[in-house]
């Protein structure tokens, strides 16, 4: 009788189950990403000159969104609220903070009335800083005229 010979040793990489977790992994991300928005979408009004905000980013920032069909939301907690309960609210959010500025983020197809609603519950609630946030126009002629990089 004789001997089988074992057979040599495969020196190539299986790669199928780094593969299968790394799709697993794919989906994972693909599906959760969307949950991890922080705020309301919206279009923001278009501004040629904008100020820059940087403190309208940071994550206590006091935010007020409102859509494009009037419904009014506070951040931080991303709150559903309505525009009358916005001073109480609003006040209660400023007591003990260095910053008084509240920042309203506003679609830029939302009726004129709903924003003068907010400013003006905002006001009332003590409000002496408020922040307009918008998109900056990219005028045509500039990015033309831009070197290509």
């Amino acid at each position: 009788m004789e001997k089988k010979k074992a057979a040599p040793p495969v020196a190539d990489i299986n790669v199928t189950p780094m593969v299968d977790v790394m799709l697993v992994v794919l989906i994972i991300f693909m599906v959760i990403t969307p949950m991890l928005s922080k705020s309301i979408p919206v279009d923001l009004a278009l501004t040629r000159n904008p100020v820059v905000m940087s403190d309208a980013d940071k994550e206590d920032a006091i935010i007020v969104a409102i859509t494009r069909d009037g419904q009014t939301f506070l951040s931080p907690g991303l709150k559903k609220i309505d525009p009358s309960e916005l001073a109480p609210t609003v006040k209660d959010l400023l007591s003990g903070r260095t910053s008084k500025m509240v920042y309203i983020k506003a679609d830029a197809r939302s009726k004129y009335e709903k924003v003068e609603e907010v400013v003006d519950n905002l006001r009332a609630g003590s409000v002496d800083e408020v922040g307009l946030l918008t998109e900056q126009v990219l005028d045509a002629r500039r990015m033309q005229k831009a070197p290509a990089q």
